[in-house]
């Protein structure tokens, strides 16, 4: 594989096993990065690892973000076995529906465990490597973290407090070189999106919201966290980029 503009650089993905978390980690290889995933399912894992872009560079690691232990252990051993860490990507995430007065204590617990309390573990583990190399953090948000849903109590509070912590992380380690942004999807084809894109009635009130009429396919989300993790965007820190064909272009009223 030729060089590309990662050649030499280490990055670690959460969520690596499918969807953006796949998706990100092979435009990372192809682009000549080494690029290290992580999650819970070793097979999701290695499917990624077996679909890499040839000669290109993807290792498995399992581990759990929400396990603060297991996820510094992951990272330094990373740093460890590569020499350095470039960019950490915090993809890892679930969803579950219901209001409040329909979710339960475990239920909302487990969305904070690992949308929430997994970022802050991993980007912890990761800064002091990061900040030896002049890295970047990219978090996946959500439009959901920008604005509310019907009936997603948890996740759009776990994906609110995802913006105002790369807002934070932005703020305090940007003087150390240390570049923090986030990319925030809508609707996307992957493992999470699938029970409502098989129902035909909800896919066509999302492709009446989002202007270009679709969802979005992983590669295009991964296109721009590696966008932000690259030079090309040496001075942006602290940004929210939108990856959503649209969609937060309305003022929410309905088109006529």
């Amino acid at each position: 594989m030729t060089a590309g503009r990662f050649s030499g650089k280490v990055v670690v993905v959460s969520g690596g096993g499918s969807g953006i978390g796949a998706a990100t980690a092979h435009r990372f290889a192809a682009d000549g990065a080494t690029v290290v995933i992580t999650g819970r399912s070793a097979d999701k894992l290695e499917k990624t690892v077996a679909d890499a872009p040839a000669g290109s560079t993807v290792v498995a690691k399992p581990a759990d973000t929400s396990d603060e232990q297991a996820i510094t252990h992951l990272v330094d051993e990373v740093a460890r076995e590569h020499g350095r860490l470039d960019t950490l990507v915090n993809n890892a995430a679930v969803a579950e529906p219901g209001t409040v007065t329909d979710l339960d204590a475990d239920s909302w617990a487990r969305v904070m465990a690992i949308d929430v309390n997994g970022v802050f573990f991993a980007s912890k583990a990761a800064l002091p490597h990061l900040t030896a190399t002049k890295g970047s953090i990219v978090n996946v948000g959500s439009v959901s973290g920008l604005g509310g849903d019907w009936g997603m109590a948890a996740y759009n509070a776990a994906k609110g407090a995802v913006v105002n912590l790369t807002n934070a992380m932005a703020l305090d380690h940007g003087g150390d070189g240390v570049r923090v942004n986030a990319v925030h999807p809508s609707l996307t084809v992957t493992d999470m999106s699938a029970g409502i894109r098989e129902d035909e009635d909800t896919v066509a009130k999302f492709r009446d919201r989002i202007p270009m009429g679709r969802p979005a396919e992983p590669a295009e989300v991964g296109d721009v966290i590696a966008f932000l993790a690259s030079d090309d965007a040496r001075f942006v820190n602290g940004a929210h980029v939108p990856v959503d064909g649209g969609l937060g272009a309305s003022n929410g009223q309905p088109r006529m």
